[in-house]
């Protein structure tokens, strides 16, 4: 059986058509209502002359109109490109002309920030307005009388019109499980890549067409309607959908008959609000932070929020520290926390389902791997278990295609030995006597220091448990002696400022004496990304320009 996610989402649409499929922003939507507008959307795109293999740029906050937008991209076998809303100018530009992008759904308050960069789209023909009366623009630096203008200058046309101009019947030619899904993605180094994927492999790699937990391989489309049959269940994705774990979160979920929850931004107390009234079941979070100040909310004064529904919280994409997790259980002693680890070359590699006292961390978290998720030496050979080597998480199987106008990058990722391809991301791990993967880290951000290699993850997870610390991101810098040594950057609690020899001193029963900081920098506010990873590179500036400026640093 071949599998297509428009299809897939179609199957879900013709067994579940009345159960309540999404809700954000104060809109509602069943399955045939998102089916429905979704369609009308494909025939406007279609005949508009976007055709197969098509890019289709979004440019939006989280939204009801996002989702429509996906399913309609998908269903005329164009691809749908995701867009970080904030990215700069530079960014933006380098993206747009990057993904060859031939029409774009966009947020009003967004306009002025493409049209400053509209010469990056030479094949833009087609851009559709999401009309959001609430928004001002970015940090209200732009009126509404400034946007419209804004809006005539690029010419886009209003969504609601468009939708309404057209068809909502299902009308479509056969799809093929060969049509193309790309995500970009920032990682934690250099710019924006666009992994190519087909439907299929990744239905199989992200979409749940492999239970994470019992392993069992989807083979019709009825399959993973079954797993729904006795009513879904409510699932709230908190991270942007322009990051792949909400992506995925709310695809996944779509083929299963579960209803989904969206928020536009990221507020805790919001967060927790939409629980108690949606009654969600399950949270998906990027890492600490979000985690951090989820939990932390939940001790201000006044807080009386009734969460019963809730009993599963899942992370992906950034490390989710062991000291959180202990938090997160104080507060729900019967919830379900699960890890999982992925990335958006490599597809999940597996999950971990952590209980009370049970969440201790040797760099990020040990996983039992699905099918196809492996570790090799150099040499391509399996890492034996229990053997404390080092090595690299590899995939074999249903893996991407490579990247969007890179040969270099997709060659020097995406390998064949002995006739079998694997997809081979960075990251390092090592392999347990039972046979779980432990992930140590991404090794372009590993720190060599006299010759031992040490994660920023793990020394972060240690650091994060010292009661003065709110967040941290630590990274290697250049040192005479060592070749390097281990530096942080420390968001402190308000009114803190841990001292170097307090924090080294908290770290040491955590973690070898040799992956201790050797100078910590303080900041007001941390920048990560928008799904939560760390910043290293801006990290590692901060402390350079600090240096160089002779500013101390804890030393």
């Amino acid at each position: 059986m071949e599998f297509n996610l428009a299809d897939l989402f179609e199957y879900a649409v013709d067994n579940f058509p009345e159960r309540e499929y999404l809700v954000a922003g104060g809109q509602r939507r069943t399955y045939l209502e998102m089916e429905q507008r979704a369609n009308r959307l494909a025939h406007f795109l279609a005949n508009s002359g976007i055709k197969q293999g098509d890019h289709v740029g979004i440019y939006a906050y989280n939204c009801v109109e996002w989702i429509e937008a996906l399913w309609a991209i998908f269903k005329i076998r164009a691809i749908w490109i995701n867009i970080n809303y904030r990215y700069v100018e530079n960014e933006l530009a380098y993206l747009f002309e990057n993904a060859d992008l031939v029409a774009l759904i966009h947020a009003k308050e967004f306009t002025p920030r493409i049209n400053a960069v509209r010469s990056s789209l030479p094949l833009m023909h087609l851009s559709i307005v999401i009309d959001d009366v609430t928004s001002t623009g970015q940090d209200g630096t732009y009126s509404q009388d400034e946007l419209t203008q804004e809006l005539k200058l690029l010419g886009s046309l209003p969504y609601e019109e468009v939708i309404n101009s057209q068809s909502p019947e299902r009308d479509f030619p056969p799809r093929s499980p060969d049509d193309r899904y790309i995500l970009y993605t920032g990682g934690t180094t250099g710019m924006p890549k666009g992994v190519i994927w087909r439907h299929e492999d990744v239905f199989y790699a992200l979409g749940r067409g492999i239970d994470p937990i019992t392993g069992q391989k989807a083979e019709k489309p009825q399959d993973m309607v079954e797993r729904g049959r006795n009513g879904g269940i409510t699932i709230f994705p908190i991270a942007p959908l322009m990051h792949g774990a909400s992506q995925w979160g709310v695809m996944g979920s779509s083929f299963i008959g579960d209803k989904v929850i969206l928020t536009a931004k990221f507020e805790p107390h919001n967060v927790w609000r939409t629980v108690q009234d949606e009654k969600a079941n399950t949270i998906l979070i990027t890492g600490d932070a979000m985690a951090r100040p989820l939990v932390e909310a939940l001790d201000d004064p006044g807080v009386n929020y009734d969460l019963s529904s809730l009993f599963a919280i899942s992370s992906s994409a950034a490390i989710f520290s062991s000291s959180l997790k202990e938090e997160f259980f104080s507060h729900f002693p019967n919830l379900i926390i699960s890890d999982a680890v992925g990335s958006s070359e490599g597809g999940n590699n597996g999950i971990v389902v952590l209980s009370p006292g049970n969440t201790k961390m040797q760099g990020g978290p040990t996983i039992t791997p699905l099918e196809g998720s492996i570790v090799i030496d150099e040499d391509f050979n399996l890492i034996s278990p229990g053997s404390n080597t080092i090595g690299k998480i590899a995939r074999t199987g249903h893996i991407p295609l490579g990247y969007l106008k890179d040969p270099v990058k997709t060659k020097e990722t995406f390998l064949e030995f002995n006739g079998v391809r694997y997809v081979v991301p960075g990251d390092f791990a090592k392999v347990e006597e039972d046979g779980t993967i432990t992930l140590l880290g991404r090794g372009s951000v590993s720190i060599n220091s006299g010759g031992e290699k040490i994660f920023p993850e793990e020394v972060e997870s240690a650091i994060k448990s010292h009661p003065d610390v709110y967040d941290v991101v630590v990274v290697g810098i250049p040192d005479e002696r060592w070749g390097q040594r281990v530096a942080c950057v420390i968001e402190p609690r308000p009114g803190k400022a841990p001292e170097l020899d307090s924090i080294r001193e908290h770290c040491r029963t955590l973690i070898a004496g040799y992956k201790l900081p050797r100078e910590v920098h303080f900041v007001e506010v941390m920048q990560r990304s928008p799904s939560g990873k760390a910043d290293y590179p801006w990290a590692k500036q901060l402390i350079l320009e600090r240096s160089r400026e002779g500013q101390p640093s804890g030393r």
